[in-house]
């Protein structure tokens, strides 16, 4: 039989916050809530790697296929780009990651699958055009 973290999660959060307001120290999970807390951060930054490449996605296609680059793309482009601002804005460190060559790096690879899975597009460097500042521009 497991314990409540591995049994039910959203209970065990309860509980915990019960605990953590009532004073109850001794009687907290302290290694699943900082496994927990860790796990916010590490959400956040694939939710910002994932808008970036959806958002580096949609440049390409547009770069590559103009004579396609309809409303809808554009409106995901805007919507990518509003939504990382609002990402940065509530967490300001993960702009840090927007200066991670490696980060970079990954945003691209991932925009190129999703690019090539949608668009005839085949010959793409393997480096970006763009900077990832870049791609928030509205130009």
């Amino acid at each position: 039989m497991g314990t409540l973290y591995d049994e039910d999660v959203i209970a065990w959060a309860e509980q915990q916050a019960a605990l953590l307001r009532s004073g109850q120290w001794s009687r907290l999970d302290i290694d699943n809530i900082a496994g927990e807390i860790e796990d916010v951060g590490k959400s956040e930054k694939r939710a910002l790697c994932h808008r970036m490449a959806v958002l580096v996605e949609h440049l390409i296609k547009c770069r590559y296929q103009p004579e396609r680059c309809g409303s809808s793309w554009l409106r995901t482009i805007r919507e990518q780009r509003a939504q990382v601002r609002k990402l940065l804005r509530h967490s300001p460190s993960l702009r840090k990651l927007m200066a991670d060559p490696d980060f970079a790096e990954e945003v691209w690879r991932d925009a190129v699958i999703l690019a090539v899975k949608e668009a005839a597009v085949d010959d793409l460097s393997e480096l970006s055009p763009w900077t990832l500042d870049e791609t928030l521009q509205e130009d």
